[in-house]
Parts: C-alpha cells; sequence; structure tokens
C-alpha cells in the first residue's frame, strides 16, 4: 500500500507476514448507505486511506461505490469489515465474507480485502473460534491480508491463542478519555496485537466540553476532538473518527502539525473512569 502524507501506520501480524494499517482511519458506524457514498468520498478527498464498515451498519455498498468512483487506486485504500454476530460459525463466516465482498463491489473490485473482523465475541454462543478459524483460511488463501476481532477481552484473545495458535491482528474495542481500557491494552501490546478504538471521540456528549481537554485544546490552537485524536495517536491507538460533516471530516485529519505533552499525555490519563463505558460490555452482548 503507498503511503499517503503524513499518517503513521501500525503493523498488523499476518501469519509469516505483517500487514501496514494507517493509524487514523475514517468510520461510517450509524451512518445511512446513501450517506455513507458521500462521507466516504470526502474523507479520501481529504487524505483519509483506511475506512472501516461492517455488515451491520447496512452501508457497505455505499462505501464500495465510493471508493470505486475516488480517483485513489484501490490498492492505497485499506479496507475493513466485519462479520456480524448471527453470522457467526465456521461455513456461516465464509457465507458472510462472500456476501459483504459483493455488497462492497465484488471480488475484482476489492479483494484482497484489508482487514476482517469478528465483530463481538458473544459468548454465549460459543462460535467465535470457529469463526476465526474459517476467517484464518480466507487470509491464508488470499482473499483477506489480516484479521483481528472487536470487542473482545484479554480472556476471548487468549482462547484464540490456544485454540488457533494465532492471537488477532488487531482488537477494535471501545476506547476514549474516560474509558481507556488499560488492561485489554496492556495484554495487546504484550502480546503484539494492535488496538483500535471504536467512539474515540466518547460518542461526543461532555467529552467535549471537559475543562481539562478544552484548557490543552485552547494551549495549542486546536479543538477538543483534535486534541482527543492526537492523544489516541501518540498512545499507539488506531483511531476511526467518524462524521458526515465536510468540515469535520478535514477537523479530524488536520492533527499531524501538533504533539502533546508529557503532562498532557498524564493529565488526559487522569480522566479515566470504571464506569466510563458508553456501549455493552463484551461478556453481555449476544
Amino acid at each position: 500500500m503507498a503511503e499517503n502524507t503524513n499518517v503513521p501506520t501500525v503493523s498488523l501480524s499476518a501469519g509469516s507476514e505483517t500487514v501496514e494499517m494507517p493509524q487514523l482511519g475514517f468510520g461510517v458506524w450509524q451512518v445511512e448507505d446513501d450517506q455513507a457514498a458521500d462521507a466516504v468520498r470526502e474523507a479520501i478527498k481529504v487524505g483519509y486511506r483506511s475506512i472501516d464498515t461492517a455488515k451491520v451498519y447496512e452501508n457497505e455498498a455505499g462505501t464500495g461505490a465510493a471508493i470505486a468512483s475516488a480517483d485513489v487506486p484501490r490498492r492505497d485504500i485499506f479496507l475493513t469489515t466485519k462479520v456480524w454476530n448471527e453470522d457467526q460459525g465456521y461455513e456461516a463466516t465464509k457465507k458472510a465474507f462472500d456476501a459483504s465482498i459483493e455488497r462492497l463491489g465484488g471480488k475484482d473490485a476489492v479483494e484482497p480485502l484489508d482487514l476482517y473482523l469478528i465483530h463481538w465475541p458473544t459468548p454465549e454462543k460459543d462460535t467465535y473460534v470457529e469463526t476465526f478459524k474459517a476467517m484464518l483460511e480466507l487470509r491464508d488463501a488470499g482473499r483477506v491480508r489480516a484479521v483481528g476481532v472487536c470487542n473482545f477481552e484479554p480472556e476471548h484473545l487468549q482462547r484464540l491463542k490456544d485454540e488457533t495458535g494465532e492471537f488477532p491482528a488487531i482488537n477494535q474495542v471501545e476506547l476514549h478519555p474516560k474509558f481507556q481500557q488499560k488492561a485489554v491494552r496492556d495484554f495487546c501490546s504484550a502480546n503484539g496485537i494492535a488496538v483500535e478504538a471504536w467512539s474515540p471521540l466518547g460518542q461526543g456528549g461532555d467529552i467535549l466540553t471537559n475543562p481539562v481537554l478544552d484548557g490543552i485544546a485552547e494551549r495549542l490552537g486546536k479543538t477538543v476532538a483534535q486534541v482527543i485524536i492526537r492523544w489516541h495517536l501518540q498512545i499507539g491507538n488506531v483511531v476511526i473518527p467518524k462524521s458526515v460533516t465536510p468540515s469535520r471530516i478535514a477537523e479530524n485529519f488536520d492533527v499531524f502539525d501538533f504533539e502533546l505533552t508529557e503532562d498532557d499525555l498524564f493529565a488526559i490519563s487522569d480522566l479515566d473512569s470504571s464506569d466510563g463505558r458508553i456501549g455493552p460490555h463484551p461478556n453481555d452482548f449476544n
């Protein structure tokens, strides 16, 4: 994949190889299909080269259409989608992958897919190991470059390693200044698993008016959202902010001309809260 502007990359483990993924990408969760097409086109125009969608978002078609119509070659765009809970299982996962590829534009347009993720562990179903085995086969067949998971706790990650011989390349989890997932991040760091943040801005809300973040932003002449995105980048997270507003899409990408100080990072780390989770706990969501 060609290097894009000054966006750093993270290395994903893919069997005996590694795959480079842009550390800053663009997410389309809760975006209607037609809006996703417009938003992804705008994001690519701004400079994003990593796009994150999912079957359950119901906007793979719009996302794929935007990528197909972009002036940027497909090989220069890192494309991620996910298998949904009801599609887990060995055979079902392979069928779900084929269906996602078709919605994204077909094999000739998008394969190899860059990253395929298990959306939730759904422990009550107890199908995530078989799902991961199917994904590893898709990777080894050359249909996807790297495979990973979302919302996995350390015990889920360890079970994948114990039963398949591999950890996933990446774990996408809810992660923002008020919910920093230190235990998950530490486990992933110790085992070569990249960490990616969904809801990296805490879904807006009061985090964007937090006085600590606001003070840092004012000193730097940046917005609170830019400060949070920069924080993610500096502590090593992959981050995928979402917006459908062109000015915000551009603003969220404009985070490479400043750095947070060690004091800034310490102050933000102190915002972590045991009750900061917004979404469901992975063990409770099926």
